[in-house]
């Protein structure tokens, strides 16, 4: 697993400026106002860091907005990154502003001037968050190895604020490290693996095999997966950090390590892309992860339905009718639409044996999702407004795009059979919709549910501000503030 930059916090110490070899990052306001470390940086350039930054606030300096005094005489560092930063700048761009200090590191150790405490917990996150690198399968170069060390005034109360941030990046580099690695290497045997190593973090873990999935009924689960010879398997992690007798919040994750669409092939064009059809699971795993590093005060339990989608001679075809753990029958329609089958098994599974507060599922489920939100936001699905709003409010805290979409009767309506309880498809039309209303009616009865359609925020062609090209750990740092808000007590 690709571990997270090594931080370390302490005291402003002006002398060292001079000597520091790697890279040196500041922050300045929107006028330019320098402070003590900005102004001892400035008297060994031979005042260069004023004159640039007279020259570009000339031009109209705003928040993001970063300069670069590379190689300064007088100095032996690389570089000297300067980011504006007003002081009336919330968290949101306080991450936003550390990133690009992460991206511009390279290979060389950075050392942050950040003054006050205020806002630098965040900083320090944005830098780490952008710092990742996927190298796994490199066989040459270097991953960045240098340390990032925190110039503040209260270095001890500024690590105690990072460190639930750090955990939810390191939370996120596991969402990101699953994601990107190819279905050869990440069977479902050996996702299941990397979940159970989490026991070493406090986390309870099991892993249900095939014999249990199918004396237990879950066989729209075990349909997806039966023409494939890597196993199905149910992992189920338990977070029990609040009161003994308080109901868990249950994250639910759909973990199809390869989407070949199986008998309804996929278009061989872009089918490589389709080793992130388990980023559901893998969020969820990253969500668990962070909640046990940072000792989180609730309980959370997180489930990962893991199948292969695979087309064979034991496949399941187009026009069978299986029989899910609640007992309803679905007719397939198209095999292709197989995330939303194992979601309904592990869902079910969940209420029945947990009892949740509430239940949240997550999966990359629909391509209509992405024509309708493209890149920018998952879609929200919910029967829960106070649940819903809670989940919005998070994303919105930490500028995760989400945006609720509609449900309703004449949607369900589409899902109609001649032969069985339900199709697994409902048409064109609404696709996205009418996959969350399949979901939902395996929701009981004032059960609040949020169903987050991930397809289009999960892993990207291009870099974003806060992860590189590939995959961006969407809804980690998000469902752990929700967990934070809205579940943990004292």
């Amino acid at each position: 697993m690709t571990t997270p930059t090594a931080v370390s916090f302490t005291e402003t110490d002006i002398e060292r400026f001079a000597e520091h070899a790697g890279r040196i990052g500041l922050i300045v306001d929107a006028a330019g106002r320098l402070d003590i470390a900005g102004r001892r940086v400035n008297r060994l350039s031979k005042g260069a860091l004023k004159r640039a930054l007279e020259a570009r606030i000339e031009k109209g300096m705003k928040e993001g907005d970063s300069l670069t005094l590379a190689f300064p005489a007088g100095m032996a560092a690389e570089a000297v990154d300067v980011i504006c930063l007003p002081r009336a700048a919330g968290e949101a761009a306080a991450r936003e502003a550390g990133a690009i200090f992460g991206r511009a590191r390279g290979k060389a150790e950075l050392l942050l001037a950040l003054g006050s405490a205020r806002r630098a917990a965040a900083v320090v996150q944005g830098a780490v968050l952008r710092d990742y690198q996927f190298r796994d399968h490199k066989t040459s170069g270097d991953a960045a190895e240098g340390r990032i060390e925190v110039m503040c005034n209260d270095p001890e109360g500024t690590a105690e604020a990072a460190a639930p941030l750090l955990a939810a990046a390191d939370g996120t580099f596991m969402t990101r490290d699953l994601v990107n690695e190819p279905a050869n290497i990440l069977t479902t045997t050996e996702f299941a693996n990397r979940l159970t190593e989490m026991t070493a973090l406090g986390l309870k873990v099991e892993v249900l095999e095939e014999d249990q999935l199918e004396e237990l009924g879950m066989r729209t689960l075990l349909a997806v997966g039966q023409g494939s010879a890597s196993p199905s398997k149910v992992v189920v992690m338990q977070w029990n950090g609040g009161e003994e007798d308080a109901a868990p919040l249950a994250l639910v994750g759909k973990g199809v390590v390869f989407a070949t669409g199986g008998i309804s092939l996929k278009p061989a064009a872009g089918m490589e892309d389709l080793t992130m059809d388990m980023v559901g699971g893998g969020t969820v795993a990253g969500v668990m992860r962070t909640l046990a590093l940072r000792k989180a005060k609730a309980n959370v339990v997180g489930l990962v339905g893991l199948v292969e989608n695979m087309p064979s001679g034991t496949a399941i075809r187009p026009g069978d009718v299986v029989k899910s753990m609640k007992g309803d029958t679905v007719e397939i329609l198209n095999t292709d639409a197989e995330g939303r089958l194992v979601l309904c098994d592990v869902m079910w599974y969940a209420q029945e044996r947990f009892e949740p507060a509430g239940v949240i599922d997550l999966a990359t489920l629909t391509g209509a999702i992405i024509i309708g939100l493209g890149h920018e936001n998952a879609g929200v699905f919910s029967n829960d407004d106070k649940l819903c709003n809670a989940f919005l409010k998070a994303a919105s805290a930490e500028a995760e795009g989400a945006w609720r979409m509609p449900l309703g009767q004449a949607y369900d309506d589409m899902l109609k059979s001649p032969i069985a309880d339900m199709k697994n498809i409902g048409g064109r039309p609404a696709g996205s919709v009418t996959a969350a209303q399949f979901l939902q009616r395996f929701v009981k009865k004032d059960m609040p549910w949020v169903h987050l359609d991930i397809a289009g925020v999960a892993s990207l062609k291009s870099a974003t501000k806060l992860a590189p090209k590939g995959a961006t750990g969407w809804g980690v740092r998000a469902l752990d503030r929700l967990v934070s808000d809205m579940f943990e007590k004292g």
